[in-house]
């Protein structure tokens, strides 16, 4: 099943995501924290920052901010020459006999990777990263993301207004922690292994269309949100063209698919291109949900919330040789967070910049992504102050009782 083979991918990925020689420690100033499993009593510095993005700018050297048309598109042609080498070679697959099952697992492994890479070059465009062109900006990021099923321009809006409130109880725009009161009842039966395999099953596969569609996981509001309607109310009155453009865009795409399937078959497309997508939307929410989950990590009411100190409310994460293949949003999301329009190529140098600055401020954990994304499941169930005294100031918690 589509389900069985994204747990046979994150299972895969463990090799790639462990380092034995690596040392879980805190590395000091200007190190990289590793927040292991025994250290999740040590808690994110949440107090206002003793340094300001000014200086944290002029730490990082001038031309890591400036953006190259040239290298942002060599970037994204050579994602799209291998994503068009591996799906022609996908016509030589029948031609293994038993063994084209093993090979068409290696495709979808490989092609969705790849297809994640092109997904963050997308997702560039959209904080204008790509180019100093907005318009070339918008043309790839509309293309690039109507292909791979997003409506680039409704996500583009929601998704600067979570760069705009990272960390805020009540604007926030995505993976909005709960409070205790908030919780249903399943959520005893989802704090246990059964349900909490379920969980992350459910919200590899279709939590990123459930999202998109409902807004599920995401910002409250007080009337139906999804990223599909221009005059929901995650949008204001200026961009509701620009979320129908990319309604259309959908629909386009839609209709190509269609023909496709007319022409070769639905298993074909299956097969080629719903799969590997499967895999995309899942590491997809997968890095998006382990940025910016993690017991260690504060969130903040509106009265204690200020910018700087909802971006540090990041971690960083190691995922090994995909590090590269992902263009580094896993490894340099904390400098994502603070240079939003700051192009990929140039984060790592960013990130060893501002490093020495940040000092405890800066949150990296090198757990293993399978490990990581069970304990995640497991410690970060709700929010809640620890005390009058910092009732602005919530953490995640696990333990449930039945009053």
């Amino acid at each position: 099943s589509l389900s069985l083979s994204l747990l046979f991918l994150l299972f895969a990925l463990a090799p790639l995501c462990f380092y034995p020689e690596r040392v879980r420690a805190s590395m000091g100033a200007g190190g990289r924290m590793s927040l292991a499993s025994e250290e999740l009593g040590n808690r994110a510095p949440h107090a206002r920052p003793p340094f300001s993005v000014g200086q944290l700018k002029k730490a990082v050297p001038p031309h890591c901010f400036n953006r190259s048309l040239v290298k942002s598109f060599s970037y994204l042609l050579v994602d799209l020459m291998v994503a068009g080498s591996l799906l022609y070679a996908t016509k030589f697959i029948t031609t293994l006999g038993p063994l084209g099952w093993i090979a068409w697992i290696l495709y979808w492994i490989v092609q969705g990777c790849v297809l994640t890479g092109v997904w963050v070059i997308a997702h560039e465009c959209g904080h204008h990263a790509f180019s100093d062109y907005s318009l070339v900006d918008n043309v790839v990021g509309l293309f690039l993301h109507a292909w791979l099923l997003v409506p680039y321009f409704s996500w583009k809006y929601s998704h600067r207004r979570h760069h705009s409130n990272t960390g805020s109880m009540s604007r926030d725009e995505v993976f909005v922690p709960k409070t205790k009161d908030r919780l249903g009842f399943s959520a005893y039966f989802l704090n246990t292994p059964v349900g909490r395999l379920l969980s992350i099953i459910v919200t590899l596969t279709i939590g990123w269309p459930l999202y998109l569609a409902f807004n599920v996981s995401g910002r409250p509001y007080d009337r139906f949100a999804s990223h599909y309607d221009p005059n929901g109310p995650i949008f204001n009155s200026r961009e509701r063209m620009q979320v129908l453009i990319s309604d259309v865009s959908i629909v386009a795409v839609g209709i190509c698919l269609f023909k496709l399937a007319s022409a070769y078959g639905w298993l074909w497309l299956l097969k080629v291109y719903a799969v590997p997508l499967l895999i995309v939307n899942g590491f997809l929410v997968l890095i998006t949900f382990l940025q910016h989950t993690h017991p260690s990590l504060p969130h903040y009411s509106d009265a204690e919330w200020e910018w700087l100190r909802g971006a540090l409310s990041t971690v960083d994460r190691d995922y090994g040789i995909l590090n590269h293949v992902f263009h580094h949003i896993t490894d340099t999301h904390v400098a994502h967070h603070i240079f939003s329009t700051m192009p990929h190529y140039n984060a790592l140098e960013a990130t060893k910049a501002i490093k020495p600055i940040l000092g405890k401020y800066y949150q990296f954990d090198s757990t293993p992504v399978p490990e990581a994304l069970w304990r995640e499941f497991k410690e970060c169930v709700f929010v809640e102050a620890d005390s009058s005294e910092e009732a602005g100031i919530y953490w995640y918690k696990s333990k449930l009782s039945i009053e």
